[in-house]
């Protein structure tokens, strides 16, 4: 396993991935990346007008940081709520909690977005059916 020193590591931007929540992400430290299996942390570029599909995380929660911008989360079992997040504001979601984030502002915004798990994409559930409770926000 090696000590602790030995098992640091450096991720440099340039890897990308697309997640199931329909965005393109830039890969930070993750299972994928430095073979982490308890937390990961990844980059969410949001264009304007920009909607995830909804979701929530089995047994894991989210810390979202608001790096740039505004943006809209929708949360709750029939996303009933919502926040409106400015640039360095943080979005904790409980395991568990349907969400998704909107950017209903006409600026690009940017989320640092933390899981406690190795990677965003473990025990990930879609909720296509809550979807199109977003087609007018």
């Amino acid at each position: 396993m090696g000590s602790a020193a030995e098992r640091a590591k450096l991720v440099k931007p340039g890897r990308t991935y697309v997640g199931q929540q329909g965005f393109t992400y830039q890969a930070g430290v993750s299972r994928n990346t430095v073979g982490e299996t308890s937390v990961c942390m990844n980059v969410l570029p949001m264009p304007p007008g920009a909607k995830a599909n909804s979701h929530y995380h089995r047994g894991i929660d989210t810390i979202a940081y608001l790096l740039e911008g505004r943006c809209s989360v929708y949360y709750g079992d029939q996303l009933e709520h919502r926040a409106e997040v400015a640039a360095g504001e943080q979005m904790f979601m409980p395991r568990d909690v349907p969400h998704a984030p909107v950017n209903d502002s006409d600026a690009p915004c940017a989320w640092i977005v933390v899981h406690s798990s190795g990677d965003d994409q473990d025990d990930i559930v879609m909720t296509p059916e809550l979807d199109a409770l977003l087609i007018d926000r």
